[in-house]
């Protein structure tokens, strides 16, 4: 494993236009989450010119019925739903309004042969969704556990959303990108040797004192956000390269559900098994054993037994059970991998990690899932319902087991 290197992240802000279909897509889920909790969705969006367009398939109590029956007034909340959203972001512009834009509905019944592998049945427990690879991983480079280039990407244009939303910079539009490179010396960030950032702005804000004013405003964000010392006078800004950014979000640029998963999850630095999260409910394994995996690395992290853990967890749709545990801990462990993949094993409240054990242990069948639409899945505060994936209370679990592993062993 390298030890001097420069990596590099990208993050995107809420109102990028993949960011605006991903958090319709998951308002979505948790709208029908909150009216019935075995619901089935898988909802895709997309987002142009005044326009935002649903499709995909669904199913649940108080939604629809098998033979694609809309539940009373159910279609009027999914309206409203996918309003309120782009209305929360920001959207209030001439090529796309939150009260004009054309909407269009295409939702259906979910295909009964992908539901009659999926349900329990019987003495059959419920199966995956459908069938993939998933990774979590989990370093120590940040507080959060995440890594450094990707986490300070997202904190930047949070910073910058909250400042915009609270009127301290009615300059910046919703549409915004950033881009970070730390130089990594003995495996930690030591310098920041570029900063990209190219956000939407009011007319004007392209040239002259209004240009410097951005300018000055970012590069305030960037030395506030980014912790002390990797900021330097060799620190390389490019502000909005491109020049003028009035044209932005759906407007400028079509948005798809699940387009942006490396940005949702480790920023480049861990493998991304294909999958996007968004608009799935939390019996797509795309979504929960995604979010397993992260917090099992995570835990793996916060009890000291590696600096770096990759876990991969594989599924077969309608298969209950994963078909391979693989854990990596970069040869930064203090007890061997296989000892490890051993423990996870042995931990009876992950309820072997089928569907269902993911979604019971996590708590994952309820309406949490709008704020993970942007600025990441991971590296989250866990606050009442919501990333409970994010939470290391699972470290005096991992410590048990692995002494119960190595006690078998002797």
């Amino acid at each position: 494993m390298r030890t001097s290197y420069l990596f590099t992240s990208e993050s995107v802000s809420e109102g990028h236009p993949d960011k605006v279909a991903d958090q319709i897509s998951d308002a979505i889920v948790d709208l029908f989450l909150s009216k019935d909790p075995e619901a089935r969705v898988a909802c895709e969006t997309m987002t142009t010119t005044n326009r935002v367009v649903l499709a995909g398939e669904i199913r649940g109590r108080g939604i629809m019925d098998e033979d694609g029956n809309w539940s009373p007034g159910i279609r009027e909340e999914i309206e409203r739903a996918v309003r309120e959203t782009v209305k929360r972001i920001g959207y209030e512009q001439a090529g796309f309004h939150w009260d004009k834009f054309d909407f269009s509905n295409h939702l259906h019944p979910q295909s009964a042969h992908i539901a009659q592998g999926v349900d329990a049945s019987g003495n059959k427990d419920e199966g995956a969704g459908d069938q993939g690879i998933m990774f979590g991983f989990a370093c120590d480079e940040t507080p959060d556990l995440m890594p450094a280039t990707l986490d300070y990407s997202h904190k930047i244009l949070q910073r910058m959303a909250d400042d915009r939303h609270a009127g301290r910079a009615p300059f910046l539009e919703p549409d915004a990108k950033s881009q970070v490179t730390l130089r990594f010396e003995n495996g930690k960030p030591v310098e920041a040797t570029a900063i990209v950032v190219s956000t939407q702005h009011a007319k004007g804000y392209d040239e002259g004192d209004k240009e410097a004013e951005l300018h000055n405003y970012v590069k305030q964000v960037v030395s506030d956000v980014l912790p002390g010392g990797l900021v330097t006078g060799n620190t390389v800004y490019h502000i909005n390269p491109t020049g003028s950014f009035e044209i932005g979000g759906p407007d400028g640029d079509a948005g798809i559900t699940g387009r942006k998963i490396i940005v949702d999850t480790y920023g480049g630095a861990a493998p991304h098994g294909g999958g996007a999260f968004s608009g799935k409910d939390p019996t797509k394994v795309d979504r929960s054993a995604a979010y397993a995996a992260r917090y099992l690395a995570k835990n793996i992290v916060a009890a000291g037994l590696a600096k770096r853990c990759t876990i991969q967890l594989a599924y077969a749709i309608g298969v209950s059970a994963p078909l391979s545990i693989y854990v990596d801990t970069h040869g930064t462990g203090s007890v061997g991998d296989d000892t490890i993949e051993a423990a996870i094993g042995r931990i009876g409240k992950l309820g072997g990690l089928t569907p269902r054990g993911i979604r019971t242990h996590l708590t994952l069948n309820k309406p949490i899932y709008s704020p993970t639409a942007a600025y990441g899945h991971f590296g989250r505060k866990p606050e009442g319902d919501l990333f409970p994936w994010e939470k290391t209370d699972l470290v005096d679990d991992l410590k048990t087991a692995l002494d119960e592993v190595a006690s078998v062993a002797a």
